[in-house]
């Protein structure tokens, strides 16, 4: 019998240092509140985020990253990359026009009303939009989130897990610019 519980605490506590390494180092888990990457995620999914793969490469436009926000530290927001460092931004007449050239978002919910930016992205910082423009708190506004800074960035979304009829991979929308950095 005690052999069987020292197994067993052994083994807890294996699992506990396992557990631990894991969601420090290669993933965490993160609830999506809120409706600003409607119709991409939905509130109240429940994703994994990959923390290991910003520490190997940069974020990429297109990526879905989970970060602090420079407004409330404290919090976690979800939203698109869109800029990269020394990347010009801007919207004008619901189109994101990204060094000049209109990039293609099929999976916005609506176009942005009103016309945001030139916004000139600084190094070691990247440029987000919600895929809900219309619904969501974002790089365009500088006192709630702003340019988001490498160091503020949790890790990549990748998978949706719950509802578990929702399970997925999530889609990170690959564009095709001419001018890549």
């Amino acid at each position: 019998m005690k052999g069987a519980i020292k197994e067993f605490l052994q083994s807890l506590v294996i699992a506990g240092i396992l557990a631990f390494f894991i969601i420090t180092f290669v993933a965490q888990s993160f609830v999506v509140d809120g409706n600003s990457m409607a119709d991409t995620l939905q509130n109240g999914e429940r994703l994994f985020v990959n923390k290991f793969i910003y520490r190997i490469n940069p974020p990429e436009r297109g990526d879905i990253i989970v970060f602090s926000p420079q407004g409330a530290p404290a919090q976690k927001y979800i939203k698109r990359v869109i800029g990269l460092p020394d990347d010009t931004v801007y919207i004008k007449d619901g189109v994101t026009y990204v060094n000049g050239e209109a990039i293609e978002e099929d999976y916005i919910k609506e176009k942005a009303i009103g016309d945001f930016g030139p916004y000139e992205v600084p190094e070691e910082s990247v440029f987000v939009l919600g895929d809900n423009r219309n619904h969501s708190a974002d790089s365009r506004f500088d006192s709630i989130v702003g340019f988001v800074d490498y160091d503020s960035i949790s890790g990549k979304a990748f998978w949706v897990y719950w509802p578990l009829n929702e399970m997925r991979l999530i889609e990170h929308h690959d564009y095709d610019l001419s001018f890549e950095n």
